[in-house]
């Protein structure tokens, strides 16, 4: 066996490109794939931990790593579990008090993380606002990048994505993002950093504004027309718009 598959190598791009080929992966699941790859690699060549304090952001990976239900609701930014690893790095290299030397290990961690999605017995619900996909960082093929795996991971059996359309009132003012882990806590995130709570009457005071939020979303194809309408505006903007 190569050195790649016995796991003592990382390929390089051209040698996974060839290798999705071969294999006949379809373009969503080559995608993800290089994704993970420039994962693993932002992670090499980041310094070594000079700490050991947990990069902002990484307090939900944990909960909902943790969790077999996990609903999230989001206003500004996509949920940590649908990031793709650019705009992971985006996400963490903006946060308060970032290190630099640390973004490269939490965007690893954060991608490694998402394979929850797919595994058995787990059900995750998103609900967001059509905000969320025109709050944008980096480049316009960034988030053509990004939409398109809204798109592969909207279609997971294991996975339920909502959008609240701009065109529909919001039955409820969204503060601020926060996910719900089984039934046991919530994570709240703010600008500042996040938090967790397990009080019960708290709890129970974010299922049901979760509730409201999942009531007036849209679902399925209305989703999917949604996401395919906002990547051709991404397409129309072009690589022109910079930061």
């Amino acid at each position: 066996m190569s050195k790649v598959e016995t796991g003592r190598m990382v390929p390089s791009a051209d040698v996974l490109d060839r290798l999705s080929r071969a294999l006949g992966l379809d373009e969503p699941t080559a995608g993800e794939v290089r994704e993970l790859l420039a994962a693993v690699e932002a992670a090499s060549d980041s310094d070594q931990p000079t700490g050991g304090a947990t990069p902002a952001g990484m307090t939900v990976d944990e909960e909902v790593r943790s969790a077999q239900l996990v609903r999230s609701f989001q206003c500004v930014v996509l949920p940590a579990m649908l990031q793709s690893a650019e705009y992971a790095r985006h996400v963490f290299e903006s946060a308060p008090a970032a290190m630099p030397g640390e973004v490269g290990r939490a965007v690893a961690a954060r991608v490694e993380r998402q394979s929850v999605l797919y595994e058995p017995g787990r059900e995750s619900v998103f609900v967001l606002t059509e905000a969320v996909l025109r709050t944008w960082p980096g480049t316009p093929a960034l988030m053509l990048a990004q939409l398109d795996r809204l798109l592969a991971v909207e279609s997971l059996s294991t996975v339920k994505l909502g959008v609240i359309p701009w065109r529909r009132p919001v039955p409820v003012l969204p503060r601020h993002g926060f996910t719900l882990c089984d039934r046991r806590g919530v994570v709240l995130e703010t600008f500042s950093g996040e938090r967790v709570s397990d009080d019960a009457d708290e709890v129970a005071a974010y299922e049901e504004t979760f509730g409201h939020f999942e009531r007036a979303a849209v679902f399925g194809g209305e989703v999917r027309e949604l996401l395919v309408r906002v990547m051709k505006e991404f397409r129309d903007l072009g690589d022109a718009v910079t930061p």
